[in-house]
């Protein structure tokens, strides 16, 4: 959230034209961060630890003063806009961490499950589902935890048609394999037989003894 905050900051600039750097609005961040009141508590940060939430003295600035500094007057329209910032990007938050986590299932919805805890699974990892089902609901316990039916099997994926695929022929089969000729670094685009690699005989025997084991 912080560096959502720099990034927004950038966009201020003073009166006289220079922009604001982001490293000097770190602290101010960092106190609308402290003064936002947290849904989980209820209360702000600065609450818990201090008892007190932490007043800048650009919040009593007056804008319709008649001494009052360009520079000051534009400071606090920077902070202003911040605030609304920091204040509606926690919202949109809040609701989508609600959204996410307190979903709005009924009994025999059809939901999927997660496969993170499930141990009997082989194979591996990296071959395994994230999720499966989907099953149906058949109780509900609270509103973060529900019963499934995990009887049955899951829906499998669809099999693509392939007796509708197109035909195709093998041309050619070539039996002969290609050796790494003494200067050559690279492959070329064809295959040579034995008899046309120079000291082919050698080579082979030395792919052979690589290539048995050491007893």
């Amino acid at each position: 959230m912080i560096r959502r905050f720099c990034a927004y900051g950038l966009k201020f600039k003073e009166s006289d034209g220079p922009t604001h750097d982001w490293c000097t609005l770190i602290s101010a961040l960092e106190l609308a961060y402290k003064t936002s009141v947290h849904s989980s508590t209820g209360q702000t940060p600065a609450m818990l630890e201090k008892g007190l939430n932490p007043r800048l003295p650009a919040d009593t600035l007056r804008k319709d003063l008649i001494e009052i500094h360009p520079t000051a007057s534009s400071f606090k329209v920077m902070l202003d806009k911040v605030k609304h910032h920091e204040k509606q990007s926690m919202n949109d938050a809040f609701d989508y961490a609600k959204q996410k986590w307190d979903k709005s299932h009924k009994v025999r919805d059809l939901v999927l499950v997660s496969t993170l805890n499930f141990n009997n699974i082989k194979g591996p990892k990296k071959f395994k589902y994230s999720y499966i089902g989907p099953f149906f609901i058949i109780a509900l316990h609270g509103t973060n935890e529900v019963q499934v039916e995990l009887s049955g099997n899951p829906t499998p994926l669809t099999v693509p048609p392939v007796g509708q695929s197109e035909d195709r022929k093998v041309k050619k089969v070539i039996k002969e394999r290609r050796l790494r000729g003494k200067n050559q670094r690279e492959y070329g685009d064809e295959w040579l037989a034995e008899s046309e690699i120079p000291d082919s005989d050698k080579l082979l025997r030395r792919f052979r003894h690589e290539r048995r084991p050491q007893s």
